[in-house]
């Protein structure tokens, strides 16, 4: 069952979170197949966005989707994940060429995404009470470090991320493969008082607690891989911090932990085809017998055929209850 867990360092201005999607992970992937699997380098990349995307979520408390997006000149033209308050997330990209073999699974950014450094990563926090007329906030990173090197992983970019936007330090541990995505976020508070608006001047005790947090960051840093996707939250917590006082909170799973689900619906693909315009869809309807819009995300397939697509364009009529397949 995927679980997202929550802790603090006692005493020190340092929070953790965990993360493990399994059965919301791996039903991502299920409707994926109908569709042509992604390749594994791929895979790996989004299972990472996903356990990044619930982590980003959960970190801020925001009543609205958290959005992240990847997107460049590589074969991966753009992926995307999308986590909901309640943790339901979803994800999906856009492979527009080949991605180059190889025997590991594995592949850096600059040869997916980057691959002439114009790179980018956007965060998006779209509330759900947006007033009208007001824009979602966004946030963009380049994929490249500020020497302009390229940032071969999503943690580094991640972690690059947070020092510009929220000019907070934070490590993080990404993994995947097709049964779990999985990740670990050490991330330092801002600290309280009258001490955090002081200009220029750091003592003794803001030096004592950059160095508690680089020390906990170096022990989440020697998290191996394969260690986050095969052992139990229990486990990889006691074993990097078991000289650490740490306070855990009631995990998040079942109900309430992460989960796999789409927004779309019957409806939201009617908008989407009255914002296309009659003629328009009326055209595609004469050369195709119907219209047949698929989702990404999910895989569902909503089907409109001449009376339902002529309905959508009647004011006052609800949309139409045809039928939907899953493909």
């Amino acid at each position: 069952m995927s679980e997202l867990h929550k802790f603090l360092f006692e005493g020190l201005p340092v929070r953790g979170m965990l993360v493990r999607l399994t059965d919301g992970w791996q039903e991502l992937l299920r409707r994926r197949e109908t569709a042509g699997p992604f390749e594994a380098p791929l895979r790996r990349l989004l299972g990472e966005m996903s356990a990044a995307g619930v982590l980003l979520q959960s970190n801020i408390k925001f009543n609205g989707a958290v959005v992240m997006q990847i997107f460049g000149e590589g074969p991966v033209k753009l992926a995307v994940t999308e986590v909901q308050p309640d943790l339901a997330f979803r994800t999906t990209a856009k492979l527009v060429g080949e991605l180059p073999a190889t025997d590991t699974g594995r592949l850096p950014l600059e040869v997916m995404v980057n691959v002439n450094g114009h790179g980018r990563c956007a965060i998006t926090l779209d509330p759900k009470d947006r007033l009208p007329g007001q824009t979602p906030y966004q946030g963009v990173v380049p994929l490249n470090d500020e020497r302009n090197h390229p940032l071969h992983s999503l943690s580094e970019v991640l972690e690059h991320y947070m020092r510009q936007s929220e000019q907070l330090d934070a490590k993080l541990v990404l993994a995947a493969n097709d049964e779990v995505a999985a990740g670990l976020l050490i991330q330092r508070l801002p600290v309280e008082g009258e001490a955090n608006l002081a200009q220029g001047s750091r003592g003794a005790e803001d030096l004592e607690l950059d160095d508690a947090f680089n020390r906990i960051a170096h022990l989440a840093a020697t998290l191996k891989q394969e260690e986050l996707l095969t052992l139990d939250a229990d486990t990889i917590l006691r074993r990097l911090f078991w000289e650490e006082d740490v306070r855990r909170f009631e995990p998040h799973q079942g109900a309430t932990g992460p989960r796999f689900a789409c927004t779309c619906s019957r409806e939201r693909v009617a908008n989407m085809l009255r914002s296309l315009g009659q003629e328009e869809v009326e055209s595609i309807i004469a050369e195709q017998g119907q219209v047949e819009i698929g989702c990404d995300f999910c895989g569902e397939h909503y089907h409109f055929d001449p009376i339902d697509a002529g309905e959508v364009f009647t004011e006052g009529v609800a949309t139409p209850s045809g039928s939907s397949r899953l493909q």
